[in-house]
């Protein structure tokens, strides 16, 4: 049976002489894993629809449970991106929480929207990188029901905690004061600034996540208590962040 969706590569492993295993989120269908016959060779028709990060309609076929890719017609290539390796890096770690995060065959059109905001928002729009991630990590946390509870202080319920802290685990915000009553596990803090945009992303329109300001300073931390948030509540790390990481450090030396 053939039949067409809109999908991105989340993942790409060569197999054989000039094929490869392709991991694709496709609006239609979720994640679904093909087969590219032949798209290594650069003559290939396949060649442009089964790179990396590349936005396609594709043309599938399935017989039994296997999926092949017939036909790739790219939409969106994200071209800018290979000219900076510090966003390219990053936008293979988005790549990669998104293949790890999404079940196979599950159908989350918010979650590939999600994914494609930030890229366009790395490729085209001048933000710091430590804002897109943030945004990415925190909301995709969001989408899939495990969006902390910013609103008030679990313990005495003021709205405006005070040296406010987010409980990674319990996903929780808190004053300073009132750690001891939360539970074991880290706690890191939030200026109020930082909260403010947190809570902007957790509950904030999707077409308008990127419509705020932060300060450098307000806006690492941002990014590093959802980083870290993100990897408390997965229960892992990723290797492209690790990379990431790494290329930041070296900017920075």
């Amino acid at each position: 049976m053939r039949r067409t969706v809109q999908g991105i590569v989340l993942r790409e492993i060569n197999y054989k002489e000039a094929d490869k295993i392709l991991t694709v989120l496709t609006r239609e269908e979720g994640k679904l894993t093909l087969k590219a016959r032949g798209c290594r060779r650069k003559n290939s028709r396949l060649l442009a629809s089964s790179q990396l990060l590349v936005y396609s309609e594709l043309a599938i076929t399935q017989r039994g449970e296997f999926i092949t890719l017939a036909e790739g017609d790219p939409l969106t290539q994200f071209r800018r991106l290979g000219e900076d390796i510090d966003k390219l890096a990053l936008a293979s770690y988005f790549a990669e929480v998104t293949e790890k995060t999404v079940q196979e065959g599950e159908v989350c059109p918010d979650i590939l929207s999600l994914l494609l905001n930030c890229l366009y928002a790395l490729d085209t729009l001048d933000k710091p990188l430590e804002q897109v991630k943030a945004v990415f990590q925190l909301r995709l946390l969001t989408l899939t029901g495990l969006a902390p509870l910013l609103d008030t202080c679990v313990v005495c319920g003021n709205p405006q905690p005070e040296e406010p802290r987010l409980h990674l685990l319990q996903g929780v915000l808190h004053c300073a004061a009132c750690r001891t009553q939360v539970g074991d596990g880290v706690s890191m803090p939030l200026s109020p600034a930082a909260l403010a945009a947190a809570r902007y992303i957790v509950g904030g329109e999707a077409k308008k996540l990127f419509s705020f300001s932060l300060t450098p300073e307000a806006c690492r931390q941002l990014d590093q208590v959802t980083e870290a948030f993100l990897m408390t509540q997965q229960e892992r790390g990723f290797r492209t962040l690790d990379y990431y990481k790494q290329l930041r450090r070296q900017s920075f030396s």
